[in-house]
């Protein structure tokens, strides 16, 4: 490739970026008239993928509308948002395919259906860059769960931004930054942090840029943003859905799962994606155990005699200074569970110690897992840079390094702790067996025990104001006002699923139900019951600002008896997962 071209790319996204500043200043006046989400007058925001099948079945709109309507969303919001980092170039001739295929009697559940998947999930046609430069242009062939999704007749209109390496490279970081993206902003407040490292499907699925979209999770990289924008999101039982061809951190945390603006869309997508591939072994332990079709758990009486746990303890890192802020919504909720007929067990705290050592059983991980993809995904030459792709970890820190121009102002903290390991040697495969087992362990003691469907807890916190100092990163640094509980279902392996269930100021918050392995189907028939009861979502409404508070409702650091708690509360903060 010419250095003209590869200048005009890097002018290309730098350009982007100046968009972005000018389309914050459009979009104060969309605040208080937001753009409509209607398609032939029908609401989509307000309406399930079954029911726009019947729509479309109908002839009352066909998907060619309903991709154009999210192709002029992208067009028109995407600058602000950046919640998206490559358009499909087929996205009209496949929605087109799609209407032809519906008049020839095709009924597949995602039929013309446009969705969205993060930038870490090979997608044949559009490059798979986990937001980096250092994969700008690879474009390897659909990951498994891509080509199941398209196999069910959705279209696949676009890549989502994300953290970039799962926001697994730097230390301190800001979620939802890439270098390729840019910074990601939440839809509810701009100027506010849309969580990660799935913050684009976050965003995608809340702004209506898609009728869905898929993320990925280590640890809280699904139910954070679905959280903090608002949206349900799933994070499936490891195995579930394979993870050959999506950009790793570790195959022992791993997966992806669907991000969508109600339960019954997070359920549709999430039968549609499985299925046993050759190609990731622990997808074999799914049979008998997972469903193509979760929309028939979808029961609105579901809680009516089900016992529920409450989970409160470590799911604030500071709960004193938190808590009296947010557990009222976790209180709203309790009440609303009760209301429909569930029993709710307080004090089931989940013992989260184990996890002190997940950090370490990533980082070497993610040293061999990485090289794996690249080595099995990635080849060629990098159009941008007109070298090889990077085939290891070490290559990667070095393209960094070489081009901080690129990928600044991050550093590669994480991705040196990693590289300065042994990788999937017998040690790493030590650390892990004491992670992994013990929390297993304690969950399912926990609800034999105490005869419990699931457990409740807070999902996350209210989303805290974006800050791109390379020094302090997401929070500040102030990791005393992290709100979460996504470490349980993620270290464990087992299934978890976020609802919306209130906000702070306008900043979403969910609650996030916990079950055991292949506990999908009662999970998703608790969360829609919940969600039916309490119709919590509102759409976003575009607002600048709300102010810099942290946490609003509780007073900003510098402050001495602040400083004084952060140092007692160091060694919970230690603690705190930070690749979301």
């Amino acid at each position: 490739m010419s250095s003209r071209l590869r200048r005009s790319l890097v002018l290309t996204t730098l350009l982007a970026l100046l968009l972005g500043i000018s389309g914050a200043a459009a979009l104060i006046g969309l605040a208080a008239n937001p753009p409509n989400t209607k398609v032939a007058g029908i609401d989509v925001d307000a309406t399930t993928i079954p029911e726009l099948q019947e729509l479309m079945d109908s002839r009352r709109m066909n998907s060619v509308q309903l991709t154009n309507f999210y192709l002029r969303r992208i067009r028109q919001l995407n600058p602000t948002l950046n919640a998206v980092i490559t358009v499909s170039p087929t996205a009209l001739a496949d929605a087109r395919a799609a209407d032809r295929a519906r008049r020839n009697g095709d009924d597949r559940p995602l039929l013309g259906i446009p969705i969205i998947v993060k930038d870490n999930i090979n997608t044949t046609g559009m490059p798979t860059t986990a937001g980096s430069w250092a994969l700008a242009g690879s474009t390897p062939d659909d990951a498994f769960i891509a080509a199941q999704l398209k196999a069910a007749g959705a279209i696949i209109i676009g890549k989502a931004n994300l953290s970039e390496w799962a926001n697994f490279r730097s230390g301190p970081s800001s979620s939802g930054w890439s270098g390729i993206g840019g910074q990601g902003n939440m839809p509810y407040v701009l100027d506010r942090n849309p969580c990660g490292s799935s913050s684009g499907s976050g965003v995608v699925a809340a702004a209506d840029l898609a009728v869905a979209a898929v993320g990925t999770e280590t640890d809280g990289s699904i139910v954070c943003p679905s959280g903090a924008n608002g949206v349900v999101g799933i994070k499936p039982t490891l195995g579930l859905w394979s993870r050959a061809g999506v950009v790793p951190i570790s195959a022992d945390q791993d997966t992806a799962g669907p991000m969508a603006r109600n339960v019954t869309d997070a359920a549709v997508l999430l039968g549609a994606a499985t299925g046993i591939d050759p190609d990731d072994l622990a997808t074999a332990d799914q049979a008998g155990n997972a469903s193509t079709d979760y929309t028939q758990f979808l029961d609105d009486e579901s809680l009516d005699g089900a016992r529920i746990g409450v989970w409160r303890d470590g799911t604030m890192v500071d709960r004193d200074l938190t808590g009296p802020v947010i557990e009222p919504i976790l209180d709203d909720a309790v009440a609303a569970l009760e209301a429909e007929g569930a029993t709710v067990v307080e004090g089931m705290d989940i013992d989260l110690s184990a996890t002190a050592g997940e950090f370490a059983a990533l980082l070497c991980e993610f040293k061999t897992d990485i090289a794996t993809y690249l080595e099995t995904y990635v080849d060629g030459t990098n159009p941008v840079t007109g070298q090889a792709y990077p085939q290891t970890l070490a290559e990667l820190i070095a393209f960094n390094q070489a081009h901080p121009e690129l990928e600044g102002p991050w550093n590669d903290l994480v991705f040196e702790l990693a590289e300065a390991t042994n990788g999937r040697d017998q040690d790493c495969a030590d650390i892990r067996a004491g992670v992994t087992p013990p929390v297993q362990a304690e969950i399912d003691q926990l609800m034999a025990e105490n005869d419990l469907d699931a457990i409740i807890a807070l999902t996350n916190g209210p989303a805290w104001p974006t800050n791109d100092n390379p020094d302090e990163g997401d929070l500040d640094g102030h990791f005393e006002y992290f709100v979460g509980s996504s470490s349980a279902a993620a270290v464990s392996g087992y299934a978890d699923i976020t609802v919306p269930a209130g906000y702070i100021e306008g900043l979403p918050i969910g609650v996030t139900f916990v079950g055991g392995r292949w506990s999908e189907p009662e999970l998703i028939g608790l969360a829609f019951d919940f969600e039916q009861a309490t119709e919590v979502r509102v759409p976003p409404q575009f607002i600048p600002t709300i102010g810099d508070d942290l946490f609003p409702g509780v007073p900003n650091p510098p402050d001495e008896a602040l400083a004084l708690r952060q140092q007692a509360t160091q060694g919970q903060r230690d603690l705190v997962v930070r690749f979301r």
